[in-house]
């Protein structure tokens, strides 16, 4: 079975002076989310950015990975947050992304939580799908 996941965006203007928004169209929470170049650009706590967006899709799909790989290794993780941080350097575009991971996985010893964490970055298909970009992690049990 094939699934096609769908984001819209509406924006006016030119890319310094316009803005627009952005809607998750599966949720009725996430939408008209709003984004800007100067958010992009500079950063900011109010103003999404693609790089927010794709961060939140690295975060998901790594830790869905993650997830399935300890409970095949026969450690089921009991809970598993992770933060992506996506950078972006205008001109040059994202450079990078920065998958901060915390854990609680009884019964699993620090060198095997290392290499599945290590496996499910390389593997989960948002890390394919930047095969280009720096993908960086740091894991810790909790």
């Amino acid at each position: 079975m094939t699934a096609t996941s769908e984001a819209t965006t509406v924006w006016n203007g030119t890319l310094f002076e316009g803005s627009g928004t952005v809607s998750l169209d599966s949720s009725k929470a996430a939408t008209n989310l709003p984004v800007n170049w100067t958010a992009r650009a500079e950063g900011s706590d109010t103003v999404t950015t693609p790089e927010e967006l794709l961060g939140a899709a690295h975060a998901a799909c790594f830790s869905m990975q993650f997830s399935n790989m300890l409970t095949q290794a026969g450690t089921p993780p009991e809970s598993i947050q992770t933060t992506a941080a996506v950078t972006f350097q205008p001109g040059t575009g994202i450079t990078g992304s920065h998958l901060l991971v915390s854990a609680s996985v009884p019964g699993i010893s620090e060198e095997d939580f290392e290499r599945i964490a290590n496996e499910a970055k390389a593997t989960c298909p948002v890390s394919q799908a930047l095969a280009g970009t720096a993908i960086t992690i740091e894991a810790s049990l909790a």
